[in-house]
């Protein structure tokens, strides 16, 4: 971790007794500026009156220690003024977690093939949200046992379940191996133990800043386990019943929900022609209830369209994404599909099935080291639709959380809208690209400017320890710029901390929108800023300009945009 720098002081806020002329004229504060720039030989200059009163002094870049304690010592002198500070520089305490193996997680932060989450963090980590995970169950672990609540063991058939019983209270991964080929159907495979349920919980909700493992997306959330599979999978009467009782449906003879979850994820799925009247009734049941369905695309180099619920109406439907940006080679594909996240690729296409030659390429998450039953918890890297998912439900939660009044709909249309398309390549169809989670929670947490948009969105390449602009040219206006002018920055930059992000108006006022800071590793820069550009004439050409003021990391300005 970098130290905070050392900003100099370039401005002072001084406030004056209620009785004195300049603690209500700014022409007065003018005319006192000007007279404490001449006793003290600085080049001061009245910018503007606070929103409390005070009036903000600037004293130019090169001001030093000591022509700031002057200039201070001289305000400080006059009766007339009831105290002087220095503007100082705050900065953003967002810092990377320290979880031991985040930086193993390049699908949360790598600029090519992640999905942006870090910088979403700022405004939301998911809290007040249940996400209920519908697959093999829960096996106990430390990196996720603060964020589960009770869930439920939907298994009706006692010998899938191998629990002794069928449904209950307990939603424990008895594990879901195959001791034999054969045994699961002709073609099955003997197999060990997946622990899917907590892999795929582990990307959602793993608990973050513990020093310890892997960090979650939506790391504040509750995740509920809600097993339906488990021997040979698990039936489509099973599911739908556990759709239904997840977000708080009834179902016969089943306790009521405690905890309805407000997103589901279903990395599950099977071959079928269409969807299959008792998981649409369910999903249907369960979006009118407020409850986001997330599904997996499916994982057979096919068209997403014959397998299901990934066919199903109302779910977002997830493709996966390799960490060069490119449809995962395994990924089905096809119109059907809503939008695109990190799945990995634990080898490539053409290595030995069943081999993991690439793990670093993989998604790392929450494990257990049991072949048959549990034993010892670990993390492990997999590959998989069924891993992109719940990427997708972890935004969900993000969303749902920074505005609790969104509908399924709403989240849906949001993650589609504010993707941004894949690096690499995608034959058959992706969707509208691979979900962004800093832009899409801005986008639902900022209320839409209304008014003249003018936009520049012609790449502008930073390089280290570089100043570049891009510029707006405003024509058209009357008068001057607005006193709430909005400034919609996307910059995409590998270390956002790097950068001082300035707005320039057309008679080369400077006005600082960010500040560096040594502690905000996070990518990106995707904001919109207010500015009180009220002095400001509004035709002309304004420029963003940014400086990257330090080595190692660089990137390059996207887009941005005025509004008028």
């Amino acid at each position: 971790m970098r130290a905070l720098p050392s900003a100099p002081v370039e401005k002072v806020i001084v406030t004056y007794k209620s009785q004195a002329a300049e603690a209500g004229s700014n022409t007065a504060a003018k005319s006192d500026t000007a007279e404490k720039a001449a006793k003290t030989g600085e080049k001061l200059a009245f910018e503007r009156r606070l929103a409390g009163g005070g009036a903000l002094v600037d004293l130019g870049d090169s001001a030093t220690k000591q022509d700031l304690t002057e200039v201070m010592d001289a305000f400080r002198a006059d009766p007339s003024v009831a105290s002087v500070e220095p503007d100082i520089r705050a900065y953003a305490m967002a810092a990377a977690p320290n979880d031991t193996d985040y930086a193993k997680q390049w699908d949360l932060f790598e600029p090519t093939g992640g999905m942006n989450v870090p910088a979403a963090w700022d405004k939301t980590t998911g809290s007040g949200v249940t996400v209920a995970v519908i697959d093999t169950g829960y096996a106990a672990h430390s990196d996720l046992a603060t964020n589960v609540v009770s869930g439920y063991d939907f298994i009706s058939t006692s010998a899938d379940a191998r629990d002794g019983n069928g449904r209950d209270a307990d939603p424990k991964d008895e594990g879901d191996w195959n001791a034999t080929d054969g045994e699961c159907g002709t073609g099955s495979k003997a197999s060990n133990s997946s622990w899917h349920g907590t892999h795929v919980a582990g990307t959602i909700g793993a608990v973050t800043n513990n020093t310890k493992g892997i960090a979650g997306i939506a790391y504040n959330a509750k995740i509920q386990p809600v097993r339906v599979l488990g021997k040979c999978g698990g039936s489509s009467s099973d599911i739908a019943d556990a759709i239904t009782w997840a977000s708080g449906g009834t179902v016969p003879g089943i306790p009521v929900n405690a905890n309805p979850a407000k997103v589901i994820n279903m990395s599950l799925g099977g071959a079928s022609a269409s969807c299959p009247s008792v998981y649409q009734t369910a999903i249907n049941g369960a979006v009118s209830r407020g409850t986001t369905v997330v599904v997996a695309a499916g994982n057979s180099n096919a068209n997403a369209s014959g397998f299901t619920p990934a066919n199903c109406a109302n779910v977002i439907n997830v493709a996966s994404t390799s960490r060069e940006g490119n449809r995962s080679y395994y990924s089905n594909f096809g119109t059907i599909v809503d939008v695109s996240a990190p799945g990995g690729e634990t080898r490539r296409a053409t290595d030995t099935p069943g081999t993991v030659t690439t793990p670093e390429n993989g998604i790392y998450s929450t494990l257990n080291s049991g072949t048959t039953t549990q034993s010892a918890e670990n993390y492990k890297p997999y590959q998989g639709t069924s891993m992109a998912a719940p990427h997708i439900a972890g935004l969900a939660a993000l969303l749902k959380s920074a505005k609790s009044t969104l509908t399924p709909a709403e989240i849906e249309s949001a993650i589609k809208a504010n993707a941004r398309p894949l690096p690499g390549t995608c034959t058959g169809g992706c969707g509208t690209g691979i979900a962004d989670s800093a832009k899409t929670v801005d986008a639902v947490t900022t209320t839409p400017p209304v008014g003249t948009v003018f936009t520049n969105a012609t790449d502008v390449t930073i390089s280290d320890n570089t100043t570049v602009s891009s510029s707006i040219a405003v024509t058209g206006r009357t008068g001057n710029a607005p006193a709430a002018l909005k400034v919609g920055v996307d910059i995409k930059h590998t270390w956002r901390g790097d950068l001082v992000v300035d707005l320039v108006a057309p008679d080369g006022t400077v006005r600082n929108l960010k500040a560096s800071s040594s502690s905000d590793s996070a990518d990106n820069v995707v904001a919109t800023y207010t500015v009180d550009a009220s002095s400001e004439v509004a035709n002309g050409t304004w420029k963003l300009q940014v400086r990257d003021v330090a080595s190692g990391d660089t990137g390059y300005i996207d887009s941005w945009n005025l509004t008028f």
